[in-house]
């Protein structure tokens, strides 16, 4: 219907305070990555406790994240949505003001314990506003932070500390943040708060711990390069002992934190894996090149940072496109050629050398964005379209956990996988050469440019497995007969994202 194609300028308003919101999360994820070894430098402290201030951030997000369903069901959305702004305010201006390594561990943690709320909350916000059948143009919009996020935190990263300094990477969260909070405000609509749901104490207190010791284990053999030593193993094991307890535990609680339950639905149960290997390749990926660009090219940190906008720029090409298309033929005819491209994109990377052409890779980037724009949207849309109304929250609690558990396993396993190939390419030279204590011969970097090659080669069978559950997906637009809702509109009806 015309209705149905046309967003309404109250819809808009809320989708620019819900942008604003996850645009700051989401950079934060990546924006410090450029600045580490400035970090490093300033304080004074080595590589392995500087990436603390990355993984405590990923860490907050992953333990805080849960809880974002049941606040939105007892406290309200709109309340929550601005508390987590404030928070995430708070922790960036006390991060720009750190003192030391620890202190700015510290501030990023309280960071992330507000940032890991705010795209969850933000994207229920959504889902409850729009209506499933104008979800995929609305994710078209709330997406775009989603995908250029982790391009533009490394540009806007090595621009300022190029320019300026480290602090500016956290200062300029605040306005925006201010700025976000007043219109968040204005413009939300009242929340409807439903006083019988009690929190899943239980829940949390077996699952945040367990995502946060896998993280860790992860994060600790990115450092050691090996699943040797008590730590890793400790960790990886105690971390996926918890949250076997808490499948267990969900299935037969009444209101539990994540309802396992709802993977019980097959496309629900397909789009969340497409949308962990999505994530997966996605950050592991844009972990592997700044390094590269870095280290085998000898670029600055803001020259690395441009080099990776033609993803961006192809994602943000498509991605509108690609969500009305889903919309209209369904995501099972949009999706799957999405990961494809996705997975041709990085193929050209598997092939890289100390002097490959850099118009060729930079190509081969933006048919990679052209990838994410066509896969991405459609998957996290797909995963609502079976759902209920109040489902949404949960859903969309567990859809964000999972993209992000998904992107912390791409980063720490192609972590491990590039350490070890530099060790077998360089040995006894490769932790000096990394560290730019060594001055690299041509010979060197002929070899750490086919230790790059070889991890690419990872992102790329990530790829390939993603487009199984794509294939996987409804091939019905949510706007044709068949499935278009009957009920009226106080009825709750599918809800997709």
């Amino acid at each position: 219907m015309p209705t149905q194609d046309k967003l309404e300028p109250a819809l808009i308003r809320i989708g620019i305070v819900v942008v604003l919101g996850t645009i700051m999360s989401i950079l934060d994820t990546t924006i410090v990555a450029v600045a580490l070894h400035t970090l490093s430098h300033d304080f004074n402290v080595d590589l392995s406790t500087i990436q603390w201030v990355t993984t405590g951030y990923l860490l907050a997000l992953a333990i805080v994240i849960p809880v974002s369903g049941w606040a939105v069901h007892r406290l309200g959305a709109k309340p929550v949505y601005i508390t987590s702004l404030a928070l995430f305010v708070v922790g960036s201006t006390l991060c720009g003001f750190a003192w030391s390594a620890s202190s700015l561990i510290l501030f990023r943690v309280i960071q992330g314990l507000g940032g890991g709320m705010i795209m969850p909350v933000g994207q229920a916000i959504m889902a409850r506003a729009a209506g499933p059948q104008r979800m995929g143009r609305v994710m078209g919009i709330i997406g775009v932070p989603q995908l250029l996020g982790p391009i533009l935190g490394p540009v806007i990263g090595g621009i300022i500390v190029s320019n300026t300094t480290w602090r500016l990477i956290f200062f300029v969260n605040v306005p925006i943040g201010i700025l976000a909070i007043f219109l968040a405000q204005t413009f939300l609509p009242a929340s409807t708060k439903d006083n019988d749901h009690r929190f899943d104490l239980t829940g949390f207190l077996l699952l945040s711990p367990g995502l946060a010791l896998i993280v860790y284990g992860l994060s600790e053999v990115g450092t050691t390069g090996s699943f040797s030593g008590s730590t890793v193993w400790g960790t990886l094991i105690g971390g996926l002992v918890l949250c076997a307890l808490f499948v267990l535990r969900s299935l037969r609680a009444p209101e539990p934190l994540i309802d396992m339950r709802l993977f019980k639905d097959r496309t629900f149960s397909m789009a969340a894996i497409g949308i962990f290997l999505v994530g997966a390749t996605l950050y592991g990926t844009m972990f592997l090149l700044p390094f590269y660009y870095q280290l085998v090219r000898g670029d600055s940190a803001w020259q690395a940072g441009l080099l990776m906008a033609p993803q961006g720029i192809g994602a943000a090409l498509i991605m509108r496109y690609a969500g009305n298309r889903s919309d209209r033929l369904g995501p099972r005819h949009v999706a799957p050629y999405g990961v494809l491209l996705l997975a041709l994109g990085t193929l050209a990377y598997t092939q890289v050398g100390a002097s490959t052409n850099e118009w060729w890779l930079a190509a081969a980037l933006f048919v990679r964005g052209v990838g994410l724009g066509f896969c991405m949207m459609p998957i996290f849309a797909a995963s609502y379209r079976n759902l209920t109304h109040k489902d949404v929250p949960k859903a969309t609690s567990a859809t964000n956990i999972i993209r992000q558990v998904g992107g912390s396993l791409g980063v720490a396993v192609f972590a491990v996988v590039l350490q070890t190939q530099f060790t077998a390419q360089l040995g006894d030279r490769a932790v000096a050469l990394q560290n730019g204590q060594l001055v690299p011969t041509t010979n060197d970097l002929e070899r750490m440019a086919n230790a790059f090659a070889h991890s690419f080669w990872w992102s790329f069978g990530t790829c390939l497995i993603a487009v199984i559950p794509a294939l996987l997906l409804p091939n019905t637009g949510v706007s044709s007969p068949a499935v278009a809702p009957t009920t009226p509109a106080s009825t709750p009806v599918p809800a997709t994202d």
